[in-house]
């Protein structure tokens, strides 16, 4: 038998139904809770309407979940919604990307700038590049077009 879900919890999986609902898509939402953070996953065929065009639906509707889950006399609990595994799929095909990057701009001796990514994603790749000791990494541009880049580091 499950644990009953938290207040957030339970406003988590009624604002993924009723976007799924909306959206006209057949996807069970299944909530996930630590002490620390709701994940909220939509299961299902065909969820790409709900991740959209490099993640910013998924992102948008995570954004939205967290400003319902969070309740000012509570502490703070993050919030991860996904849909088909896409936010690891995305974290391996990212960590892949950077990799190439790190390598190139050693090679290179010469920074490599990704293309513009989400905050979500810039921190997959800084913390996924964090223990090599021969590249560094920051954040240049304005969001949308915020980019990471990939730098070598000077012996």
């Amino acid at each position: 038998m499950e644990a009953p879900l938290s207040d957030a919890g339970s406003r988590v999986r009624e604002l993924l139904q009723r976007i799924a609902t909306a959206a006209g898509i057949d996807a069970a939402v299944e909530i996930r809770e630590e002490a620390d953070c709701v994940t909220g996953e939509y299961v299902g065929d065909d969820l790409s309407v709900l991740i959209g065009r490099h993640g910013q639906t998924i992102d948008a509707i995570q954004h939205l979940a967290y400003r319902i889950a969070v309740d000012r006399d509570q502490e703070r609990k993050r919030v991860v919604v996904d849909a088909a595994g896409y936010r690891e799929r995305r974290a391996v095909a990212l960590c892949a990307a950077a990799d190439q990057a790190a390598e190139s701009a050693v090679s290179d001796h010469k920074p490599v700038s990704l293309e513009a990514m989400s905050p979500l994603e810039r921190k997959i790749i800084h913390e996924h590049l964090k223990t090599r000791h021969d590249v560094e990494t920051y954040s240049e541009g304005q969001e949308p077009a915020r980019r990471l880049v990939v730098a070598p580091l000077v012996d």
